[in-house]
């Protein structure tokens, strides 16, 4: 199916980190998505495909302005293009929303979200999402595995929520910090879940980031009992 490209200008960008970036765009008129949702990029750079997905990272507004959490791929050519050229005023060719890693329409058991790096852009978004429209919902779980702390994009935002909301859980997971650096969990986002949910409890998981993460933790809840219904994720390269 060929997907309609508009024109979106970026209005705002934010340097995250070293090696990510936040991009602010707007579509020219009556853009809605769900939380979750992802748009394509068409870029002008030489490949044989030259769109690009990424996972909204902010809940629906009313003002047609949705935000991207990208990180740069050195070897890739679709965000060293981003990083170098794109700048606020630039306008780039959007298609979307596309996609179905979405929230149930009643969110009737616990939610758990377990992700790595620029994977949380749509479960943020799904977080916002709930708050916003103030939808019924019961406990929520946010693992979140990074490498070191400076890692942790959108730390003081979740650490926020999770001051606000009782039932909201931030757990942040680091592999290359120690005890002496980090006093959260050391290691991989495996344990963090497992420790809440390894005995099989009626929960739905949204799994999101680095491949080899995503696979790992279907197969071991697929292994406990959870089934197609209770895991929905979304593999990032």
């Amino acid at each position: 199916m060929a997907h309609q490209y508009h024109d979106a200008q970026v209005v705002d960008i934010i340097d995250e980190t070293p090696t990510v970036k936040r991009y602010f765009l707007k579509m020219p008129s009556d853009f809605t998505y769900k939380a979750g949702q992802f748009v394509m990029l068409d870029l002008p750079i030489e490949a044989k495909f030259t769109n690009r997905s990424y996972s909204i990272a902010s809940a629906p507004r009313e003002d047609e302005v949705f935000e991207l959490c990208i990180v740069i791929k050195p070897d890739g050519l679709g965000t060293p293009y981003l990083f170098e050229n794109v700048k606020v005023g630039s306008i780039v060719k959007t298609a979307g929303p596309v996609g179905k890693f979405i929230l149930p329409e009643n969110i009737e058991t616990d939610l758990c979200f377990v992700c790595t790096g620029t994977g949380i852009a749509p479960l943020r978004a799904m977080i916002h999402d709930i708050y916003n429209k103030n939808i019924p919902h019961k406990n929520m779980y946010m693992v979140f595995g990074n490498r070191v702390k400076q890692d942790i994009l959108y730390r003081k935002e979740f650490e926020e929520l999770q001051q606000q909301h009782p039932e909201f859980k931030f757990l942040p997971v680091l592999s290359r910090e120690s005890k002496e650096t980090w006093d959260g969990d050391i290691g991989y986002v495996h344990d963090v879940y497992l420790r809440y949910f390894g005995e099989k409890k009626p929960v739905i998981f949204y799994l999101c980031g680095w491949s080899a993460m995503v696979r790992e933790a279907r197969d071991r809840l697929k292994e406990l009992g959870y089934g197609k219904q209770e895991l929905k994720f979304e593999l990032y390269d």
